[in-house]
């Protein structure tokens, strides 16, 4: 559920996250299928400065792809009532504004209820964004390899681009998506990665030797608790992205190639 940015290049090792909105899930919904002259996008009618601004700056859409032509307006299958943003979560989605440029809609998603949404604001940001000896681009892979396991579009697109961007190696992104271990990775890396995705498809299969192994690769037992960490975390996002059928905002499909 990547926030990556839109429009600066960003720190490799300080990427910025994404905010939220007013959730976005018309009641009427128009096939993903119809092109955007024929999608009305819904605003929350919240006075807030963020809802003034046009559909296309809040998403990011500039001239979508017919595949994703309504991912930008439909983002999640379900209809939920709107809410105003409260005030710490209106600070947030204009700061998302301010250094994405758009609003990723996972954040717009969970806007139906401002404590889970600031819930999942600050789970993200404290794994993702807080201190760790995990790098910004390792946490960011381990979001992609999770993904890959479970076959999530929205986070294989979102985080895929923050790779992209992090690394400045789009071919490591592709290769994060479509197969890690094709990746010419460091052993830490790769041990990472191979936990990663252990404790996603057999976790009642790891044990003290697949602990020991990320210590021999460097990584303190603190980073250990983050590597899981961040694998939980994204099995869930995963699930809830899958079952609501989110779509990732268009231009993460552009970012950084």
């Amino acid at each position: 559920m990547s926030v990556a940015k839109a429009r600066k290049k960003p720190d490799r090792q300080n990427p910025k996250a994404g905010g939220p909105p007013v959730v976005g899930s018309p009641r009427n919904k128009p096939s993903r299928h119809d092109t955007p002259k024929t999608i009305s996008a819904k605003t929350s009618s919240a006075k807030t400065s963020l809802n003034k601004t046009s559909p296309n700056s809040v998403t990011g859409q500039t001239h979508a792809a017919p595949s994703t032509a309504g991912d930008d307006t439909v983002f999640v299958a379900l209809s939920m009532p709107e809410l105003e943003l409260n005030q710490s979560m209106q600070a947030y989605f204009d700061k998302c504004m301010e250094k994405l440029g758009f609003i990723p809609n996972v954040l717009r998603a969970y806007a139906f209820d401002m404590a889970k949404l600031e819930a999942f604001v600050a789970m993200y940001n404290d794994l993702m964004l807080g201190p760790s000896g995990l790098s910004k681009l390792e946490r960011e892979m381990i979001a992609v390899a999770v993904s890959a396991q479970n076959r999530c579009y929205y986070c294989l697109v979102a985080h895929g681009a923050a790779v992209r961007q992090i690394s400045d190696d789009p071919a490591l992104g592709e290769l994060m998506v479509m197969n890690y271990r094709a990746a010419r990775l460091s052993k830490r890396q790769r041990a990472m990665l191979d936990f990663a995705v252990k404790l996603t498809n057999t976790p009642w299969d790891v044990e003290d030797h697949d602990r020991d192994s990320l210590r021999r690769a460097g990584f303190s037992d603190r980073e250990i608790w983050d590597i899981a960490a961040i694998v939980g975390f994204y099995n869930m996002s995963n699930r809830v992205a899958t079952a609501t059928d989110m779509r990732p905002n268009s231009v993460y499909h552009r970012m950084a190639r």
